[in-house]
């Protein structure tokens, strides 16, 4: 632990190529970016520290740019580290080339390990990993267009279709070039907490999606892929201290506006009213502390719930399976 209690940064390893598709690396980073900034923001530790390494010191981008200042792939890694491999342009995964050999060389020499070196993978970046033996014996994902090529390249692969990521334990691959934005969201959700990744999915302006096998989105980024300043700003307040003393009213005083009028402006642009949405936002928050161990009467009281009554009557409401109680054991 750093200090003040917090967790150690992730260190965060672009590993890029000559011809790395710019959207495959960008968004991701930036998507970082943000988290950390949000984060800053609020007055907590940055969690992210990203790091752009090649084979060489400068290299061409899919778009021409040059990307110059790389550093070398390093020696070792510190923990707890993510490595992000990206597609090239191409129909195919290219690695005869001197810097693919240099990559593949150092991607075999990793031990991936769940909460110590993770494995991220945009696009065709899965079928780069497939050629340095790091995908046998797991399930991943990638472009349509490399489906096949990654099976071919690695047969021992479970190769998923039509998802928008996968998780495998260490490792988390993307399907197509902008699916990347999707996967980091949920890793930030999962690291930083679903308010600063509905966040940084508002600063990024971008509608989060998911297949009929994909995880759920959480109820924190749901509702939030609208453009309505003083909606998202009340979402914003909410999802930070969901155990306030929370009203139609205390929301349009932060929105500027009436309490009628806000409840039009959430119903059409998050398409839910404002107190379901409080409800859903507050569920959640209890399931987390229930998970965290937390009784039903304690977890009822930190999410905002008038009592542990309250609490059973949302779980049966949206469907929830058991009860809180069973939850919590």
């Amino acid at each position: 632990m750093t200090a003040a209690g917090a967790p150690p940064p992730i260190h965060v390893w672009f590993a890029l190529l000559p011809g790395s598709l710019a959207l495959d690396w960008a968004g991701p980073a930036e998507a970082l970016r943000c988290a950390n900034a949000q984060l800053a923001e609020t007055g907590r530790p940055e969690r992210f520290v990203l790091h752009f390494t090649a084979p060489e010191a400068a290299l061409a981008s899919s778009v021409g740019v040059q990307l110059a200042g790389l550093e070398p792939l390093p020696e070792a890694l510190p923990v707890p580290s993510w490595v992000v491999l990206v597609g090239v342009a191409g129909p195919r995964i290219d690695v005869a080339g001197a810097p693919a050999a240099a990559l593949l060389h150092w991607l075999r020499g990793l031990r991936l390990r769940q909460g110590q070196l993770e494995l991220v993978t945009v696009c065709a970046g899965s079928v780069l990993a497939a050629h340095a033996g790091l995908l046998a014996g797991r399930r991943a994902t990638t472009h349509h267009q490399h489906l096949a090529e990654l099976a071919q390249t690695e047969p021992r692969c479970d190769v998923v279709a039509n998802r928008v990521f996968v998780a495998d334990g260490a490792l988390w691959s993307s399907a197509g070039v902008s699916t990347g934005l999707d996967l980091v969201l949920q890793r930030i959700a999962e690291t930083c907490g679903p308010a600063v990744a509905a966040q940084v999915a508002q600063t990024l302006v971008l509608a989060l999606r998911r297949g009929p096998d994909d995880p759920q989105i959480s109820p924190f980024m749901a509702h939030r892929n609208h453009l309505h300043a003083a909606v998202h700003r009340v979402q914003d307040a909410v999802a930070q201290a969901p155990q306030a003393d929370w009203s139609v009213p205390a929301m349009a005083e932060v929105a500027h506006s009436s309490p009628l009028h806000l409840t039009r402006l959430f119903l059409e642009h998050a398409e839910i009213a404002p107190l379901e949405w409080l409800r859903r936002i507050r569920l959640a928050r209890a399931e987390a502390l229930l998970q965290a161990g937390r009784s039903v009467t304690r977890a009822a009281e930190e999410a905002g719930f008038a009592s542990d009554t309250q609490l059973r009557r949302a779980w049966r409401h949206f469907g929830r399976p058991g009860t809180p109680a069973g939850r919590s054991r």
